[in-house]
């Protein structure tokens, strides 16, 4: 065996062996893609001198297809845990340098280990992905090996935070790791997913697409929403991944870490008292309201190319974080649709599974109508929205800024939805529906037979405004718990979620509910 000095330089050669990932060569070619290598991405992602690395001398142990003569650095994927931010974080980042980081039993078996360590240690997992799929040389065992990773991603759920970024290529069964994780962070012009690519495409039904319009990060953030960031480049992902790692908690056992800020949550903001036009049928910046409540005028926000007319963020307010989810009249108005409501109410799961509070900011003046809404499923699709606020149980704040219509109204965490305290400012319209429709369905036969049916319309349109087009209906009924002057609002926000911290709620025992997925 050796002296004791040969086996440590023993150790030495093959951990310098390991971290020459696929060879001078290989790495040259993944630079030239604008690419940084496996370990360097590690590298940023942790802080200086924490990581630390697990399973580097792993090997597969196939022997078909002479597997047993080739050499794959630390089996094509580096594994381990560190600190980010001096948080404890576990990692693993495939190496596509090293046969392409594909994935055979042993890789896949890293994956299991780091991902059942983050479990058992109630810590947030990062896993960037840069592989071309199932190593077809070790057939059914690295299908098995993807099972196992599906299997452990959906029992981490909701446990630990799970975040994948897509830093390569990621086709067929390898793109529902990241699926079943909370968030997905992709690399513009080097990054795609799909379950098939252009040439099966062209090849079955006869389309001509690149990989890029297929699944680049592009597409899967504006037109799938499968992805909720698009980044630069590998650098400017990672960065984007700490940013969304200081806005959580580390387990579902904790609550997200408070930042101090300068920002007075008594602050008031003269401004949002003419934020919002005379005419109902003008649109103004919902995220102009947003940015003038939290903490210094900063969110995070995911999706942000995705179902525009439903804004989704991170921010802090007097240094805690919440979840903001909200409507934006400047796109289809503030709408809900099936896109608006998937990305909703999946962040407010996600939100009550970590413990991060709920403020909603309302203006909807209802569902978009239309043929392709209805056959696209807006009944099934709306009523997730509904469940997700009816299930959480974390504190939840709602305003209403302007419309508030119909069933729309309720969907976005209404009183009876089980908000905890509703405000309202005075601009506020709270009502079945618009002044228009109501007087043409009510006053239909008065209208039809006045002399003058514009101008009756038009009185009756006013009418009906000047009743109910307001909160104070809603506020004497103990729907809205306050009618507050816009310039207010984050000191009445502040003071709400301080009133509900000790908020505690439970719902009937159950094995779990049945969402309309």
């Amino acid at each position: 065996m050796g002296s004791v000095s040969d086996r440590l330089d023993n150790l030495k050669d093959r951990e310098a062996k390991a971290k020459a990932l696929g060879g001078s060569e290989q790495i040259a070619r993944q630079k030239a893609k604008g690419k940084l290598t496996a370990r360097e991405r590690l590298e940023l992602l942790f802080d200086p001198g924490t990581f630390e690395e697990l399973d580097m001398f792993v090997a597969s142990r196939s022997t078909d297809f002479d597997m047993q003569s080739a050499y794959v650095a630390a089996e094509g994927v580096i594994t381990g845990h560190g600190l980010v931010d001096g948080r404890q974080v576990c990692a693993y980042s495939q190496d596509f340098t090293s046969m392409g980081g594909t994935l055979g039993e042993m890789h896949a078996k890293k994956i299991w280990k780091v991902l059942d360590l983050a479990l058992k240690t109630r810590c947030p997992v990062v896993g960037l992905n840069d592989s071309g799929g199932a190593r077809i040389q070790e057939g059914v065992d690295a299908l098995s090996g993807y099972g196992g990773i599906f299997y452990r991603n959906t029992c981490a759920s909701g446990v630990i935070p799970q975040i994948s970024a897509i830093m390569g290529p990621t086709a067929g069964g390898a793109v529902y790791s990241p699926a079943l994780m909370d968030w997905v962070f992709m690399v513009k012009n080097s990054s795609y997913m799909f379950i098939t690519g252009p040439d099966v495409v062209r090849s079955v039904i006869g389309e001509e697409v690149s990989a890029e319009k297929l699944g680049g990060a592009v597409t899967q953030n504006s037109k799938s929403g499968v992805a909720h960031f698009a980044c630069d480049d590998d650098a400017s992902a990672i960065q984007q991944i700490k940013e969304l790692l200081s806005y959580l908690p580390s387990s579902n056992d904790e609550a997200a870490p408070p930042v101090a800020t300068m920002d007075e949550p008594d602050r008031t903001n003269e401004a949002l008292d003419t934020i919002i036009p005379d005419s109902s049928k003008k649109v103004y910046d919902m995220m102009d309201i947003i940015r003038s409540i939290v903490d210094d005028g900063v969110v995070l926000e995911p999706h942000s190319n995705y179902a525009k007319n439903m804004i989704v963020c991170f921010a802090r307010m007097d240094g805690q974080t919440v979840g903001i989810i909200a409507n934006q009249p400047k796109a289809l108005a503030g709408c809900l649709d099936v896109n608006a409501s998937d990305k909703a109410s999946r962040f407010i799961r996600f939100c009550d599974a970590f413990n991060i509070p709920l403020v909603t900011l309302v203006d909807v003046p209802g569902y978009l109508p239309g043929t392709k809404q209805e056959w696209t499923g807006i009944i099934r699709h709306g009523a997730k929205l509904l469940y997700a606020y009816s299930e959480a149980t974390v504190p939840k704040v709602t305003l209403i800024t302007r419309k508030a219509y119909g069933g729309a109204y309720l969907a976005m965490c209404s009183k009876d939805l089980g908000a905890d305290y509703v405000m309202a400012w005075p601009t506020a319209e709270i009502a079945v529906m618009g002044g228009l429709g109501a007087a043409s369905i009510i006053h239909r036969r008065e209208i039809n037979g006045d002399a003058d049916p514009k101008a009756k319309l038009v009185e009756k349109i006013k009418e009906y405004n000047d009743l109910f087009c307001n909160p104070y209906i809603a506020a004497s009924r103990g729907y809205v718990d306050a009618v507050i002057s816009p310039r207010d609002s984050r000191a009445r926000i502040i003071s709400a979620l301080a009133l509900l911290e000790t908020k505690y709620e439970t719902r009937p025992d159950k094995k779990h509910g049945n969402m309309p997925v």
